[in-house]
């Protein structure tokens, strides 16, 4: 029997943040030691952060990356273990993975496939590494080799599948099996999406059964550089079996996830397997790296991981956007959130989550660690609650116009306080009037709502984004914006008014499941986190803007068209990329319920909503993704600002 200790690192990383990338780094190394791990899988780019973005094709930053790995060579004594930074090799930079055993580099493996989907732009700033190519490094006199690589210690082997290596088709991992491997290494930077998990997890088990290996996935974890959220969830399995999974959406910073393997059992294993795979050539075994030394004796027994339960959508929800609100915060330096409050739906989500934040910040890091992750805000010191944690981090405000209501005036104000946060109220009543009386005089007419709807309702959106945003910097606080998803695809929005903020918290996600979630929230809370009863005062209502009077009857599904419909045409029109003439045959077909005019008005409603304010979708402040599409045309859905409006597609709709 020969056994090994694996272990699988997560790490809350950030871009360019040399000296703390590699503390933790250093940190993760030492908890590995400490459970006497022999072979430690660190996370993809883990020395320079993933989402550096172009700054990856600057040489400082290959070169300050290459010190930084110099200080961790030397803390990996008595260990083998992968640390992920770019390297320029002749013609490029790779996105490698960087083999250092018993406080010396053994080589280095370049990514193969390179994610350039969605929000990753990965062949933008690397190249890919042939298949079955090595090449040489060279760096402070000394030569390593590069490449696709696998390594041999104390008569084990490894190898890598660098994060997509894993997604494709073409696995590295077939040719890695017919080497002969017993582990695959698999450093990785994937971002969090509903489900995303659950089909990792398919590919860990699938690879280490198919190619009868004991596999090693590493994830980073937390908001790591403003929109995409990583979930941890580091895995390990061993021959199709799960045999260690890692905390996800955790606040702290360095988790290690070990397990114990039995070599000479994955090799009988694999033997029967590939028992008639196709004959190993010679020169397969030119890119093997033989590397001095021995792996210990385990000591200590492993605990068996325990059950997971895959996670409800509104809990991953409610856990992704909790820790992505704490890492924004901090990396921001910001003092706490305020968000201008309106009695709505939208909100009212935005301060349940941060509230989401709060709890669940204080029940992984203790009363104590939370304070003293946020210790730069200076009244927090004297918070001895959640709720007077609350209270320093969270304002909302309530601005009222003639328009408003009593019934979202008191469901503000409940919300706001009903999560601990401070309230404030304020009139812009005279305001609105002040401006609207300018523009009256200087055009010399009455301004009406029969002519003027837009504007009328605009300038009271507008009207209110000053003073919530004086309110915010009198906090030295992150300003939220809480548009959403559905109101994105049309530009049912105001620009410089409801859009107002330095963060959209709630922009990834549709205004359907916002409903559904804060409804379940009202009765049973979420992911640990208490119900907020308050939110029944925004439940009973129907969403509206309410900017016309009242006898208007405003509402927002009367404004656009329902909210689930508007999302199921945005998900056939966006992601599926259908034609109007193909949406209505769906519509139609899952639809019953709606005439086919009432059908037709609605997807060109649609369309041409969307055409017209892409202007505003490239305005909105950065949103978090949680969803496998976006539309952020920053980093998922491009689109031109200036169209033809699929204005022939419509005329040929019946």
């Amino acid at each position: 029997m020969k056994r090994l200790r694996l272990g699988a690192a997560i790490l809350n990383q950030t871009p360019l943040d040399w000296e703390g990338n590699t503390g933790r780094i250093l940190e993760a190394i030492q908890r590995a030691r400490q459970q006497d791990v022999h072979l430690l899988c660190l996370p993809e780019l883990c020395i320079t952060g993933y989402g550096c973005e172009d700054m990856f094709l600057a040489p400082h930053v290959w070169r300050t990356a290459w010190e930084m790995l110099q200080k961790i060579v030397p803390e990996t004594a008595g260990m083998i273990v992968s640390v992920g930074l770019p390297i320029f090799v002749t013609n490029g930079v790779y996105n490698a993975a960087c083999v250092i055993s018993h406080g010396r580099i053994a080589g280095f493996v370049a990514k193969q496939h390179l994610a350039g989907d969605g929000l990753h732009y990965e062949p933008r700033w690397f190249r890919a590494w042939p298949a079955e190519t090595i090449s040489e490094f060279h760096a402070d006199g000394q030569v390593w080799p590069i490449g696709d690589l696998l390594f041999d210690c104390d008569g084990v082997r490894f190898g890598f599948e660098i994060c997509e290596d894993a997604w494709v088709a073409g696995r590295p991992g077939n040719r890695m099996a017919e080497c002969g491997v017993d582990v695959i290494l698999n450093p990785s930077a994937s971002h969090f999406a509903f489900g995303k998990h659950e089909i990792r997890k398919r590919f860990v088990l699938e690879g280490s059964r198919s190619f009868g290996v004991s596999y090693v996935y590493a994830n980073l974890i937390g908001n790591e550089a403003g929109r995409a959220i990583y979930d941890g969830g580091a895995l390990i399995a061993s021959g199709g079996d799960l045999i260690a999974a890692g905390p996800r959406f955790r606040f702290h910073q360095t988790d290690v996830v070990a397990a114990d393997i039995d070599v000479e059992l994955t090799r009988t294993r694999r033997a029967g397997i590939h028992a008639m795979a196709a004959q190993v050539t010679s020169d397969m075994f030119d890119r093997i790296i033989p590397i001095d030394g021995q792996f210990l004796p385990v000591k200590t027994p492993i605990d068996s991981p325990r059950d997971q339960q895959p996670e409800t959508r509104t809990d991953e929800f409610t856990q992704a956007i909790a820790l992505a609100l704490f890492d924004y915060l901090r990396k921001s330096r910001s003092w706490g959130f305020v968000v201008s409050m309106s009695g709505g739906a939208d909100s009212s989500a935005c301060a349940v989550l941060i509230r989401s934040m709060v709890e669940r910040g204080v029940h992984d890091l203790g009363l104590a660690g939370f304070k003293s992750r946020l210790s730069y805000i200076p009244d927090l010191a004297k918070a001895d609650t959640v709720s007077e944690l609350m209270h320093v981090l969270f304002a909302g405000m309530y601005q009222s116009t003639r328009n408003s209501s009593e019934i979202t005036r008191n469901a503000a104000e409940q919300v706001t306080c009903g999560v601990g946060g401070q309230y404030f109220e304020i009139s812009v009543d005279d305001i609105v009037e002040r401006y609207t009386t300018a523009i009256e005089q200087a055009i010399d007419r009455q301004l009406t709502w029969q002519r003027d709807d837009i504007a009328l309702q605009n300038i009271q959106a507008r009207t209110r984004s000053p003073s919530v945003w004086m309110l915010t910097n009198i906090r030295n606080a992150l300003l939220l914006s809480t548009s959403n998803r559905s109101e994105a695809a049309v530009g049912y929005a105001t620009m410089d008014g409801d859009t107002s903020g330095g963060l959209s918290p709630i922009a990834g996600i549709d205004k359907a499941f916002l409903r559904e979630w804060l409804r379940s929230f009202e009765l049973q809370g979420s992911a640990g986190v208490e119900p907020v009863a308050a939110l029944s005062h925004v439940n009973a209502q129907q969403p509206t803007a309410e900017l016309r009077p009242s006898e208007y009857e405003q509402t927002d599904e009367g404004d656009l068209m329902p909210y689930p419909l508007l999302d199921h045409i945005e998900r056939l029109a966006i992601r599926d990329k259908l034609s109007p003439a193909e949406i209505m045959e769906t519509l139609r077909r899952e639809h019953t319920k709606y005439s086919a005019e009432q059908l037709t008005l609605w997807v060109r409603r649609f369309f041409t909503l969307w055409s017209r304010n892409q202007w505003k979708r490239e305005r909105y402040a950065p949103s978090f993704h949680v969803d496998d599409k976006n539309l952020d045309p920053k980093t998922w859905c491009r689109f031109p600002i200036l169209s033809g409006g699929f204005q022939y597609e419509l005329d040929r709709l019946p």
